[in-house]
């Protein structure tokens, strides 16, 4: 957590920024920050305009979006400068980013979903997945790749 040097920083004012940082993620937000975290660990900066064509959205939705990220306390973002980000935004984008390629594994892996779909479906669902039901398909495709390897999702194509 951030510490607060400003004097005149009520207990009311101090509750807020807690909220803040603790409140979920929108779907589209977890995007945003996941698209910042991977463009930085490919290119070492990002810029807004590097967000606006990994996403393929505008410049002024990157710009309110990274504003909302920056308020959040899980970037830093001023204009006209490199985006960076902040150790809560990385850990945050990382469990993102776990959770699609935990999805990504079950879909593809084990049910035998082609690429496309098996990653399109990961996108939508990593949102919206409760921690319990994540834990579960981990655990369930472990489990399969162990006990049965390919058997289920090559007898069952479609």
């Amino acid at each position: 957590m951030p510490v607060l040097k400003r004097k005149n920083l009520t207990k009311h004012k101090i509750i807020t920024i807690i909220e803040l940082m603790n409140e979920k993620l929108t779907s589209s937000l977890e995007d945003y920050l996941e698209a910042v975290y991977m463009i930085f660990e490919k290119n070492n900066s990002v810029k807004a305009i590097d967000v606006s064509r990994a996403l393929g959205v505008s410049r002024a939705s990157v710009t309110e979006a990274l504003k909302k990220l920056s308020d959040k306390k899980l970037i830093n973002y001023g204009r006209y400068d490199a985006i960076t980000i902040t150790k809560e935004g990385e850990i945050t984008a990382r469990e993102v980013i776990e959770k699609h390629k935990s999805l990504y594994d079950f879909f593809a892996g084990v049910l035998g979903a082609s690429h496309d779909e098996a990653q399109d479906n990961a996108c939508k669902i990593e949102h919206i997945v409760s921690k319990d039901v994540l834990k579960r398909i981990i655990a369930f495709t472990k489990y399969y790749r162990i006990n049965y390897g390919d058997e289920f999702k090559n007898k069952y194509k479609t």
